[in-house]
């Protein structure tokens, strides 16, 4: 469903330049749930980006259903990340002055579209958020903004979730409370997940860890069927 063809990011020229991607190949079926693992600095967060339209590669492509993101031009590649792809940074990017349903819905508000409420409905009960309707983000813990930052991933049905360390802001309890939530998202919603880590642990509850290092993929390993 989603294929990164001989990727390279190159920062810089010259002396200064630095690869951050080097010709990385991978694949990804539909209703996956991938953990990419690798050091600081070794080209995992700059893969997850490409792969959600965030940055154009200097070359390769990245397919999605067999359609070329980077084909597109910029302001229909912001489209294309409000509808196509869920986000979800360590750091939860609320909107402070919106309440948890108007942060959760605000993408499909910014398309001019209706909410579905039954979707909306059920990610309120499948994250925990039931009751905190009207909660403004600084009446929030950590662990439940961080939940509404899935909940706004989520809500427009993306083709993917991409996840750049999305526990490294929070404590162990927690962490491990929003990794269940995200592989209860692939298993019960059939979501396709891809999630940046440095955990093992967390890794672990993939389908398949993806270890990158220096730009390139060193391995790419099955851990469950």
């Amino acid at each position: 469903m989603l294929e990164a063809r001989n990727l390279t990011k190159v920062y810089g020229e010259g002396e200064s330049e630095t690869r951050a991607l080097d010709d990385v190949t991978l694949g990804i079926d539909e209703g996956e749930f991938v953990a990419i693992v690798g050091s600081s600095g070794s080209g995992k967060s700059t893969l997850l980006h490409m792969l959600g339209g965030v940055d154009r590669p200097t070359s390769g492509r990245v397919l999605l259903n067999g359609e070329d993101v980077y084909a597109r031009a910029d302001e229909e590649l912001a489209v294309f990340r409000r509808r196509e792809v869920g986000l979800i940074y360590q750091f939860y990017n609320l909107v402070p002055v919106l309440n948890v349903v108007e942060n959760m819905t605000l993408p499909v508000a910014l398309d001019g579209r209706q909410v579905n409420q039954q979707r909306l409905q059920n990610l309120l009960d499948v994250l925990g958020l039931r009751g905190r309707e009207g909660h403004l983000p600084s009446q929030l813990s950590g662990g439940q903004q961080q939940r509404v930052a899935i909940g706004r991933a989520l809500m427009n049905q993306p083709a993917v979730v991409l996840a750049d360390e999305p526990t490294g802001n929070l404590d162990s309890r927690n962490s491990a409370e929003i990794m269940q939530l995200l592989a209860k998202s692939n298993r019960e919603l059939g979501q396709t997940m891809v999630v940046i880590t440095h955990d093992e642990e967390i890794a672990l509850s993939a389908d398949r860890i993806v270890a990158v290092e220096d730009g390139r993929i060193v391995s790419d390993e099955r851990i469950r069927s």
